[in-house]
């Protein structure tokens, strides 16, 4: 992972900064218990134990390793916690993070201890530009694994015939009712990308020039109401509105709906964080793919936007 340089934060911004972040990830962890936290559900999800710990080794390695007198917390952590860093050495494949049963959630939190203790020591010397790019850059790697969390985990409760929820239901206001209508843009050449002075990763730049036709954009996103609609209709049984691929998978898949959609027409129940509840037809659809997408485009007789369309 990389990142643009920034201004570097003052001393105390940074370690407040740091400090509140750490705290979130253990609060999004609290509710899920060891035996939670070690499960692994898919390939591309990973246990909340090994995103916490992650985070760690990513401040132990870029940041503390060159600390005088920190000693790491155990020689095999690099490996175990290691994600994509090609250049820091071999890792526990991904797929394989879930058969780790040791360490254990309540370790992963001593891990966490002790380098919060390394970095608070850190945080308290003069920074130059460079470490503190690299505070930055950890803080906002571990609100991606915060995100990461709470996805991996709703995969993994989504899995239990219980059907548990992440955290009870609070009470929530009524979805607001869709906007109807189009935004048209006229087209034309129009920047794109990151611009400011604040953080960015590095695929949010450069700033550059992309031309455009004219387009219009629908002013609400896409609703479970009328998904449920695409779904009435055939659209998971209607190769003709997939790609090739997507058909492919969707057979492969026995895709009927979306993920965490079950029931039937009219019934739809969706399970979420706060558990399993009725479908709610004005609220937005989520969890589906760019093949479910487009295919639900091609269906509506539109197209999906590009990038560039929607970040302009």
């Amino acid at each position: 992972m990389a990142g643009l340089m920034t201004t570097p934060a003052p001393s105390a911004t940074l370690d407040a900064s740091y400090r509140h972040v750490r705290a979130q990830t253990e609060f999004l962890s609290a509710p899920l218990s060891p035996e939670d936290q070690t499960v692994q559900s898919m390939p591309d999800a990973s246990p909340t134990k090994w995103h916490r710990a992650h985070t760690s080794w990513f401040f132990e390695t870029f940041l503390l390793e060159g600390l005088a007198g920190y000693e790491p917390y155990h020689p095999a952590y690099g490996y175990l916690f290691n994600s994509y860093y090609e250049a820091l050495g071999s890792r526990q494949p991904r797929p394989e993070r879930g058969v780790i049963s040791r360490p254990g959630a309540a370790e992963v939190g001593r891990y966490r201890a002790h380098v919060d203790a390394g970095m608070a020591r850190l945080l308290d010397f003069p920074h130059s530009a460079q470490r503190a790019f690299l505070v930055e850059l950890g803080i906002h790697h571990e609100q991606q694994h915060q995100e990461l969390v709470l996805m991996d985990a709703k995969h993994v409760l989504s899995r239990n015939p219980l059907q548990p929820a992440y955290r009870p239901s609070p009470p929530e206001p009524g979805p607001q009712p869709a906007s109807p209508g189009w935004m048209e843009h006229p087209g034309g050449l129009v920047e794109i990308g990151h611009g400011g002075d604040g953080f960015a990763f590095d695929n949010e730049s450069p700033r550059h020039r992309v031309s455009l036709e004219p387009f219009a954009l629908s002013r609400h996103l896409v609703t479970c109401g009328e998904w449920a609609d695409f779904v009435a209709d055939g659209g998971y049984r209607r190769a003709e509105l997939w790609l090739s691929d997507g058909w492919a998978t969707v057979q492969n898949q026995g895709w009927e709906a979306p993920l965490y959609w079950s029931g039937r027409p009219g019934e739809w129940q969706v399970f979420t964080l706060h558990g399993s509840r009725p479908l709610r037809a004005e609220e937005p659809v989520v969890h589906v793919s760019y093949y479910e997408a487009d295919a639900f485009a091609r269906w509506a007789g539109a197209r999906l936007p590009t990038e560039a369309e929607w970040e302009v």
